[in-house]
């Protein structure tokens, strides 16, 4: 049942979901069905769970908001010299901010090391 690494994720859709949930409400087993869509069947249960607390519209897949901060740490080409000061601007307030608050971040953000 496992997926081959570095495969994108699966998105299901409200219908595909609950085609699924009702063939396990009319008696077929979770795993059966989730060896039929290859789907795993704890995602099928938690679909389950999730239809009969919250109802049909709990099966909508929800856009996550993404992180606000990001545009200011891509490399970006500019259009004019201001947009280029503007971006300059921005990293060093936030690069400002984390001194203040005592931490260095190195690399791509991922290591934080901590002033003495």
């Amino acid at each position: 049942m496992a997926r081959i690494r570095k495969e994108p994720n699966r998105y299901w859709s409200k219908e595909d979901k609950m085609k699924m949930i009702n063939e396990v409400l009319e008696g077929e087993s979770s795993y059966e069905v989730a060896r039929k869509y290859d789907v795993s069947s704890g995602m099928i249960r938690s679909w389950i769970i999730k239809y009969n607390q919250f109802g049909e519209e709990s099966l909508v897949n929800k856009k996550k908001p993404g992180n606000p901060m990001s545009k200011y740490f891509v490399t970006k080409h500019f259009n004019s010299r201001e947009e280029e000061l503007e971006y300059e601007n921005m990293r060093l307030r936030i690069e400002n901010e984390r001194l203040k608050k005592g931490y260095l971040v190195k690399g791509d953000g991922s290591i934080v090391v901590f002033k003495k």
